[in-house]
């Protein structure tokens, strides 16, 4: 599989938007399959939506070499080519000694070149010395072009011209001009999810500086040979899941509810926030998402929520995940200080703050009270609510890194139901979906 690594010298260079333009414009006449480095939920939806096909997170934490190099001979079958966004910058990753969680680890471990991203707002010599820093910095992560964002005009892009031909190597695959404002819009979490009306044309415009056809030449060098075979556990089986899909629940890997899909479970989407009523299903797996934005259209659908409390009575496996857990608690008090009522499963109250809890990696050892789950978890966090919960609350991880939901604790639990602050993929463990199907045993 050939395919281009499109990384940043840091966040907020622009390789977001870029790769978006980028994927957008490559995809009318080619099959492309985007991925995203790192723990994300919004830049991947903008990839889905650009490139028409279904955007991976590949993320070195949670899964091992070998898992990351399946998904992507998994998910490229088909495809033309592979493009994979960074995360940070290049070098950025779970600790300053290693590649793990960086970009830099996963264009070696896929055998991809790079195309970096900078930022040459008020520079021309020292954008030189970036990029022939970050290219000798490990001559194993192959920089093969660069895209200048940000340039100011004739005279600037004339000096940027001069420095890149006598100082740099690397060919110039794109020029951006400076953009009084970027077409991606942000809110408190990221980036604003796209909805029915996304307009992808202003990512086209911001991507026109961009010379495709060398991109393309660049991605040709590689021709990686990855496998292909389904990395899930394959059952045969006839139980369902209910899973919320709309503004409120959106953040799901889809390795996730592929691993379920693959375990012989048919999953039911639903919408709390149109309205719909909690489909009858053998388990029920709620998502992060902003629960917070739609807490009225929540706490209004008595059908949702009173159904998942019954559900939940019954001893049907419930898992939330972030915004998840907060709809499992008792209430939820949005940013403006209005409390709304949610399903009550647990004794807890969730409050949304200024305070970010995160974006951070957490290693979590499921305890005897785990209904759901019984190996060790990679996982991922990142939140701007609380969970107050009472104090003979039963919890089902122990944290070894992360903050979960109070002194080093995760997943509250009652009956079948678990609640976390973190983000699960599937691919972090080797049989995720068993538990779900043993709880409903």
């Amino acid at each position: 599989m050939k395919g281009v690594v499109i990384a940043g010298t840091g966040s907020n260079v622009g390789k977001t938007s870029i790769t978006t333009g980028i994927l957008s414009l490559l995809s009318k006449n080619h099959k492309v399959q985007a991925f995203k480095a790192g723990p994300d939920f919004i830049d991947p939806m903008y990839h889905t939506v650009a490139s028409g096909r279904k955007c991976r997170n590949l993320d070195s934490f949670m899964m091992d070499g070998d898992t990351i190099r399946n998904v992507v001979g998994h998910a490229s079958q088909g495809a033309d080519l592979c493009v994979v966004e960074g995360v940070r910058g290049l070098y950025e990753g779970f600790s300053p000694d290693t590649d793990t969680g960086s970009t830099a680890g996963l264009a070696k471990m896929l055998g991809f070149p790079v195309i970096l991203v900078i930022d040459v707002r008020s520079l021309n010599r020292s954008a030189a010395a970036i990029i022939n820093g970050f290219a000798d910095f490990d001559p194993d992560v192959k920089i093969e072009g660069v895209i200048l964002n940000n340039i100011s005009g004739k005279q600037h892009e004339d000096k940027i011209d001069a420095v890149m031909e006598r100082y740099c190597k690397q060919k110039v695959v794109g020029k951006i001009p400076r953009l009084h404002e970027g077409p991606a819009k942000r809110r408190q979490a990221g980036l604003i999810t796209p909805d029915s009306d996304w307009n992808v044309s202003p990512f086209e415009e911001m991507a026109e500086g961009v010379d495709l056809d060398l991109l393309l030449n660049i991605a040709e060098s590689s021709d990686a040979d990855l496998p292909a075979d389904s990395p899930y556990v394959t059952r045969n089986g006839s139980m369902t899941a209910a899973v919320p899909l709309d503004d409120a629940f959106c953040f799901y890997y889809k390795e996730n509810l592929e691993c379920l899909e693959s375990s012989g479970i048919k999953i039911k989407h639903f919408s709390p926030v149109a309205g719909d009523p909690l489909p009858d299903a053998d388990m029920y797996y709620l998502g992060g998402g902003y629960p917070e934005l739609f807490a009225e259209e929540i706490s209004s659908n008595k059908d949702f929520i009173e159904g998942l409390k019954n559900v939940s009575e019954e001893g049907k496996p419930v898992l939330g995940e972030c915004g998840g857990l907060l709809t499992m608690c008792n209430t939820l008090r949005d940013a403006e200080g209005k409390v709304h009522g949610m399903a009550g499963i647990f004794d807890a109250d969730a409050v949304m703050t200024d305070k970010r809890h995160g974006p951070t990696y957490v290693r979590a050892e499921p305890n005897r009270n785990n209904p759901l789950f019984d190996s060790p978890v990679r996982a991922h966090e990142y939140h701007y609510s609380e969970v107050h919960p009472k104090k003979d609350s039963v919890y089902c991880y122990d944290l070894s890194r992360g903050a979960g939901i109070i002194d080093s604790k995760d997943g509250i639990t009652l009956r079948s139901s678990v609640g976390t602050h973190m983000h699960q993929n599937a691919l972090s463990q080797k049989d995720w979906a068993r538990g779900f199907l043993s709880a409903c045993k």
